[in-house]
């Protein structure tokens, strides 16, 4: 991905140095990775994921001082350009469409744990959106972990997960997010979870139209980019995750979609640059 000469967000904020708690869960580090990725691109409330991760196996806390490496100052300079065109693109996008003015949300990378309005949470959620303080949070560690874990990775990959995350805020502008969470409350745990599936698959969406806006504005697509982001889209499936950590699927659990349906969401994304072409809402859910 290009990124050279652009600009960086200045709704970005930098909270690596802050004295955190680094977390572990009985299970090992892979186990947690999973429940992580399973989990990184919810767009609700991150309370219950929190409490259900201080509820789960041995959990050790200590206080640890944070000194980023190089790697880690280049994965930040790349989510700060990636914001910035993620504002580009969003900015322009709302007043083409007639949708008002786009209101910019905030981004806060963190190191090890992070409080925000949708409460405490460690690194170990995985990148995540709050609608209450529209802050998109996101420990750098993660994309160290995708890619040694998941085996997915690269820098287009990586701004995709970023993306997604935003796709939720132009979801809240929108009234989509508040409008399905609220619908949520009244379902059963099933119907919610397929309700949670239209977002994230919507999300991914949006998160393929900036990549396709981006890349008319920027130039910012090179070869083998897109390939990349749709295998990493397939390898956050639920059914590949499932499958990954329990040896089979279980349907009625997945919450973000399965593998192709991400992967070909993203795909139509990319390739129309249209977000009125996202409609995850109205089909039948065995049609999505």
């Amino acid at each position: 991905m290009k990124l050279d000469g652009r600009r960086r967000s200045n709704n970005v904020e930098d909270r690596r140095s802050s004295i955190s708690a680094k977390t572990g869960i009985g299970g090992g580090i892979v186990g947690v990775v999973i429940f992580a990725v399973i989990t990184f691109l919810s767009g609700g409330d991150m309370g219950d994921v929190v409490n259900q991760l201080l509820t789960q196996g041995n959990i050790v806390s200590s206080q640890t001082d944070y000194v980023p490496d190089a790697e880690d100052e280049r994965l930040f300079d790349l989510a700060s350009k990636v914001f910035a065109g993620t504002e580009d693109v969003w900015a322009d996008e709302f007043r083409r469409q007639g949708w008002g003015e786009y209101r910019q949300p905030k981004l806060v990378v963190f190191h090890g744990s992070v409080s925000s309005a949708c409460g405490q949470a460690s690194s170990q959620v995985g990148p995540f959106y709050c609608s209450g303080d529209e802050t998109v949070y996101i420990d750098l560690d993660f994309f160290k972990e995708m890619k040694s874990t998941i085996g997915g990775g690269g820098d287009f990959a990586y701004a995709y997960v970023i993306a997604h995350e935003v796709g939720h805020h132009v979801q809240h502008l929108l009234g989509t997010l508040d409008k399905a969470h609220n619908a949520m409350a009244g379902m059963s745990e099933k119907e919610s979870n397929r309700m949670s599936v239209r977002l994230e698959l919507q999300a991914d969406f949006l998160a393929g139209v900036w990549a396709n806006r981006d890349n008319a504005m920027f130039g910012s697509i090179e070869p083998g980019d897109v390939e990349n982001a749709i295998d990493v889209a397939a390898k956050i499936g639920d059914d590949y995750l499932q499958r990954k950590a329990y040896g089979h699927e279980v349907p009625d659990a997945f919450n973000h979609g399965r593998s192709e349906q991400r992967a070909r969401w993203l795909k139509l994304g990319i390739s129309t640059g249209d977000p009125t072409r996202g409609d995850t809402f109205s089909p039948r859910y065995e049609n999505l």
